[in-house]
């Protein structure tokens, strides 16, 4: 019983604890919620009485922007006023200018018209006055002029043509003298050195013995090289020295550069030796583009086609009347660049005319035709300027065409005209040469014609799958009688003809 009494009395105060905890806490909250309001009210007031200073503030403003406005409105309309008056004062003005120039223009149209009147009349007076002078005169105006000029030519002939004489002689004076005083110059500013080329080249030997392993037995070495180079060796007294004869400068090298191998090598022999001449072959041709390469560079000369420089190199193994073509050519571009310098000309393509000027005699030797017009030929295959090529087809003409084959014709005579530079038999003499091998070279089924013993014998090597060893016979007398047909030569010509089977195999 207690208990239960205690536990209600537990429940009862529990109860009325949450009562009284309930209400305690509604109270404070009544106390806050209170206490928000009044602080957000006074925020709302706050923010009113702001609102209402910004809108008085912003009324302000726009009161006083509304009178600068107007006070700005009013100085525009007055600057407008201003700049119309002066438009319409200005534009007045136009008017009366306007007017008056008008009116000068129709005084001057009116004074044009009295002057044209005027000299209408003028005209009409002076043709009147020529047409009564006629009359009197029973001579037209233009038989008039014509009677005077006759008698003003008849009194002056003679003294014009003294003057025109003594005009001419001072003119030619003039020039011959510049021409001189120009070539004297040209050719002091250059000296090249020139020697005369010989027919003959000499090999110094280590010994006399070697003399004899050249030979070989039989004279079977000697003959090999003889044969397969188109020279003549000749061994003499001579000590220690062996003369390459031939008028082929290329062949010559050719020779002497595969004998400095051999007696370098040792082995002398048919076999070796012709070795050693395909390798001088190759090593001739190597010297030649070098040549071509450096000469080019010298004068200047870029982007030719490498087989241009081929031809340029060869030039250096070739002769003109004793004169070497390649020292030549250069001389002659020199002093042409030089003249047409003084002349106030292209210097760069009056220097390449006179060096191309000669440029056929590269291939003069194998091919048919003057050097002038295989120089055209080959300056037209490589593209050059027309001028360049006209130079090297017309400087030995009398008369040539354009001023700058004239400089090339000039520089040419320079070059050749100096004491020494030129030898006239010799050139006589390789030309000859020239023309025995080409002769015998123009039957069919020939391979190769070489000229030796100073053109006194010619050795012809047939092509063996074309022709037999009876028909060499008939070959050699046809072509020994073309020669006496043909050439003129001192003595007899020996004709040697060779017919040659070789045929090769390796064992691997």
């Amino acid at each position: 019983m207690n208990s239960l009494i205690l536990l209600f009395i537990t429940a009862l105060a529990v109860a009325i604890g949450f009562a009284v905890g309930y209400l305690w806490r509604k109270k404070v909250a009544q106390a806050q919620a209170n206490s928000l309001e009044a602080k957000s009210e006074k925020i709302l007031i706050e923010t009113k009485n702001k609102q209402q200073e910004l809108l008085l503030d912003a009324k302000d403003k726009a009161s006083k922007i509304i009178d600068q406005a107007k006070k700005d409105e009013e100085a525009r309309r007055v600057e407008l006023r201003s700049i119309q008056q002066h438009l319409e004062k200005r534009e007045n003005m136009f008017d009366a200018k306007l007017l008056e120039f008008g009116n000068r223009e129709q005084k001057l149209q009116q004074e044009f018209t009295a002057v044209e009147k005027i000299r209408a009349d003028v005209e009409q007076v002076k043709l009147d006055q020529i047409q009564k002078l006629q009359a009197v005169a029973r001579l037209s105006e233009e038989q008039a002029r014509e009677e005077l000029f006759k008698l003003v030519e008849q009194r002056s002939k003679e003294d014009l043509a003294s003057r025109m004489i003594k005009l001419d002689r001072e003119g030619s004076d003039a020039f011959e003298g510049k021409a001189r005083e120009l070539m004297t110059s040209c050719i002091q500013r250059y000296a090249a050195s020139h020697s005369a080329e010989t027919t003959t080249t000499s090999l110094d030997l280590p010994n006399d013995e070697m003399k004899g392993r050249i030979i070989g037995k039989e004279g079977r070495n000697i003959k090999t090289i003889e044969k397969l180079t188109g020279c003549e060796l000749i061994v003499d007294d001579t000590p220690q020295v062996i003369t390459i004869s031939g008028f082929n400068m290329i062949r010559r090298q050719i020779a002497k550069m595969a004998l400095e191998k051999l007696i370098a090598d040792g082995r002398i022999q048919p076999a070796r030796i012709e070795e050693f001449i395909d390798a001088a072959k190759l090593e001739l041709a190597t010297d030649i583009k070098k040549v071509g390469e450096e000469t080019v560079y010298e004068l200047g000369m870029i982007g030719l086609d490498p087989k241009m420089i081929m031809i340029i190199g060869r030039l250096k193994y070739r002769t003109s009347y004793g004169q070497n073509v390649l020292m030549h050519c250069k001389e002659v571009g020199y002093l042409a660049g030089m003249i047409a310098s003084e002349l106030g000309l292209d210097l760069v393509l009056a220097k390449k005319a006179g060096f191309f000027h000669d440029i056929g005699k590269a291939i003069d030797h194998e091919t048919q035709g003057g050097h002038p017009e295989l120089g055209y030929q080959i300056l037209k295959k490589f593209n050059f300027d027309e001028e360049i090529c006209y130079a090297a087809l017309a400087h030995h003409e009398d008369k040539p065409k354009t001023i700058m084959c004239s400089i090339v014709k000039a520089a040419d005579a320079i070059s050749g005209a100096r004491l020494g530079a030129r030898k006239g038999t010799y050139e006589e003499y390789i030309r000859r040469l020239e023309d025995l091998e080409k002769t015998a070279s123009s039957f069919p089924g020939i391979d190769k014609v070489y000229a030796i013993q100073a053109g006194r014998e010619i050795r012809v090597f047939v092509k063996p799958d074309e022709l037999d060893d009876a028909s060499m016979f008939n070959l050699a007398r046809e072509i020994a009688q073309k020669i006496e047909q043909e050439l003129q030569y001192p003595g007899e010509i020996k004709v040697t003809m060779i017919r040659e089977k070789r045929i090769v195999e390796y064992a691997r």
